[in-house]
């Protein structure tokens, strides 16, 4: 896990700025994805807990976004130089460096977890324990939303060369069933053709802690 995570870290350490660029307009050309948190904030609020981790957060443009709409929300990124980055473009969030296996967040405590694109690095056999370590700090009824690459058809992962490190594509049904087996209950998903070159579909899945 450590060599995987080692090198994930370093390579997102080099793309900060060039990374924050693209990103920097909070999907404003990426409708799908927007109105997809947009229903996750909206749900959030509904539950009365507001506090939202985005798990990955990057250069911390959606903790801002889940901000804006309403949550408390907070960033954990394993790249301390996007840490850095989101502290100085967003100095009234909380942005803190934390392993996703390991969250800093106390059993049963949030409203809401985003996970966007933000487990796409990890090797299948470790993706059961992230999931197990988001339901940890979910309380009842809090939701996740998880966004990530996803093939048409076959059951399991498929390796791709990201642009910036060695990534995930996942059969829809089967990262579902994950969710299933840490204990969540999915009772949302939106697929659709980023007309990528690669192929993959983007999906996004909400699901429930009962």
């Amino acid at each position: 896990m450590m060599e995987h995570q080692d090198r994930t870290r370093a390579a997102y350490d080099g793309v900060v700025e060039l990374y924050a660029s693209k990103f920097a307009n909070r999907l404003e050309t990426h409708p799908f994805s927007r109105n997809m948190i947009g229903t996750f904030a909206e749900l959030v609020r509904g539950t009365g807990n507001l506090r939202t981790a985005d798990v990955g957060c990057g250069p911390g443009h959606l903790t801002a976004m889940l901000g804006d709409l309403g949550l408390d929300a907070f960033g954990l990124d394993l790249s301390p130089g996007m840490v850095d980055h989101a502290r100085k473009a967003h100095p009234a969030l909380r942005f803190d460096e934390a392993r996703m296996e390991a969250l800093p967040v106390e059993d049963r405590a949030l409203g809401g977890v985003l996970a966007h694109y933000s487990m796409i690095h990890t090797p299948p056999e470790e993706l059961p324990a992230l999931l197990a370590e988001q339901v940890r700090v979910l309380a009842p009824g809090g939701l996740l939303l998880v966004s990530f690459f996803a093939t048409g058809d076959g059951s399991d992962p498929v390796p791709f060369d990201h642009k910036v490190t060695t990534a995930y594509s996942w059969p829809v049904d089967r990262f579902a069933e994950l969710l299933t087996e840490a204990g969540l209950t999915t009772f949302a998903r939106l697929l659709h053709d980023p007309a990528s070159e690669r192929g993959f579909l983007d999906a996004h899945l909400l699901a429930r802690l009962s």
